[in-house]
């Protein structure tokens, strides 16, 4: 048993390690559909019962209404495009199918017919989910303005 215990370690630190990559793929995934401005690809993130606590806001529980707020938002500025989109993400903890993160932003968004530009900064504490399918997605997201 004594030569066990270091393979069993060195296969728990592996496991967490790919786990890792494979939420900073996740990562790269929910950046690229937030600078795209690509809803459905957004969308495509989150678990059905996901729940985004963003500041002065109830909060918005399950796929269909985050699918909602994203297109209110659209909808409150047609045109708009996103100039940039940074997201850095920390301190990756995995708890078998269970993750968390905090993550800070910085967002630069054109706005159309000659509006100033939005310019916003946000941290924010993710907690991800790996489903049946062994793919991570957004279960909680939790915002402030930084």
């Amino acid at each position: 048993m004594r030569g066990g215990l270091p393979l069993l370690l060195m296969g728990a630190a592996l496991t967490a390690h790919a786990a890792s990559t494979e939420i900073e793929a996740f990562n790269r995934a929910w950046a690229d559909a937030t600078r795209r401005i690509d809803n459905t690809a957004a969308l495509a993130l989150w678990e059905d019962d996901g729940v985004s606590l963003l500041p002065s806001t109830p909060p918005i529980v399950g796929k269909p209404a985050i699918a909602k707020m994203l297109d209110d938002i659209a909808k409150q500025v047609p045109g708009a495009h996103m100039r940039s989109f940074e997201l850095q993400c920390h301190d990756i903890k995995v708890s078998g199918d269970w993750a968390s993160e905090w993550c800070t932003e910085h967002q630069v968004v054109e706005m159309p017919n000659g509006k100033p530009p939005f310019d916003g900064r946000g941290k924010l504490l993710v907690i991800l989910h790996r489903g049946a399918d062994g793919h991570w997605r957004l279960q909680t997201e939790m915002w402030n303005q930084a």
